[in-house]
């Protein structure tokens, strides 16, 4: 399993305590191939000062494993306000290896672990979620809200509007301003992209 921690240059100190934490879904761990994700993150520590852990995984066990290694075993999981899923999927499912998953499914593993958490999916999947199943999720895992996009890909990825939304975050604790002004800044991106929050 490809673990990449991207720390930020020995000259820059983040005043942001708030970290993300990737998780791609891919064919096969054991390959070692630098994706679009893991570029994109690299350029938000070098550019923002926002540090992150980048990792991958192939089934629903290790989409497991990576989560509760989160949450159990490392001292900084309270400052990972992100958890970024780059993964593909349906509506309200994710892919991992042609095998489909709930978003019910998923809570159930992390039922009471994601407290305070922002889940945001980029656009490798579509989030369409009704009401009750959103609920339903954010009432199970404690996770504070969730986000992505409701356009499919088509060639035109969420990397550089994830980008800028992570960065917003940098800037401001308040879930409902970032989103206002991401909307403001990237309102055609937001609107191609259709930008979604479940909270």
């Amino acid at each position: 399993m490809l673990e990449k921690r991207n720390q930020l240059p020995q000259n820059q100190v983040s005043d942001s305590d708030n970290f993300i934490y990737c998780l791609e879904g891919v064919a096969d761990v054991e390959h070692d191939k630098v994706t679009q994700a893991q570029e994109s993150l690299e350029q938000l520590a070098m550019k923002y000062g926002i540090a992150s852990i980048y990792k991958t995984c192939d089934t629903i066990e290790g989409l497991e494993d990576s989560l509760n290694a989160l949450v159990m075993d490392d001292h900084s999981f309270k400052d990972y306000e992100i958890i970024y899923l780059v993964m593909a999927g349906e509506a309200n499912s994710i892919c991992l290896n042609g095998y489909y998953y709930s978003l019910q499914e998923i809570a159930e593993i992390f039922e009471g672990r994601l407290k305070g958490k922002i889940l945001h999916f980029s656009n490798a999947k579509v989030l369409d979620l009704e009401e009750d199943e959103a609920q339903y999720f954010l009432d199970i895992t404690n996770a504070k809200a969730i986000s992505g996009y409701g356009n499919a890909f088509n060639g035109v990825s969420s990397c550089n509007l994830d980008k800028a939304f992570f960065n917003l975050f940098n800037e401001d604790d308040d879930m409902f301003e970032v989103v206002e002004e991401l909307h403001q800044r990237h309102y055609n991106v937001c609107k191609l992209l259709d930008f979604r929050l479940y909270y």
